[in-house]
């Protein structure tokens, strides 16, 4: 059984940092491609970053580079997102989601998502 299980938001001051993470099960970690999506109240899901975690090959929104990093500890299945310099504007749930192939942006090619963090960002 595939399981994808998020945690680390939380309510944080504009300009503070968090680090989400997302740990895998139930499927070869080493062979997937695991991405961060999120949804904003009245917005689309949109992707923020993706790991294809065999060989850290990273991809990112070009709204949050410099900002977001991902990052995988293999041992634990395990991949995080830290978020630095935090914007009202990042306000969503953010999903974890993972494929065995596809790394990118686009949802709609993720075949596995977690349940959600919520991130929630005040001014």
């Amino acid at each position: 059984e595939v399981q994808l299980v998020e945690s680390g938001g939380g309510l944080v001051q504009a300009g503070g940092s968090l680090r989400l993470s997302c740990v895998a099960s139930g499927f070869t970690f080493d062979d997937y491609a695991i991405g961060w999506f999120r949804q904003a109240p009245g917005k689309e899901r949109e992707g923020v970053s993706c790991i294809s975690v065999s060989d850290g090959t990273t991809s990112y929104l070009d709204s949050v580079k410099g900002r977001f990093t991902i990052s995988s500890d293999n041992a634990k299945n395990t991949v995080y997102l830290q978020i630095n310099s935090l914007e009202p504007e990042d306000t969503a749930v953010y999903y974890c989601a993972a494929d065995s192939a596809y790394c990118g942006v686009n949802p709609d090619y993720m075949t596995s998502w977690g349940q959600g963090t919520q991130v929630t960002v005040s001014s």
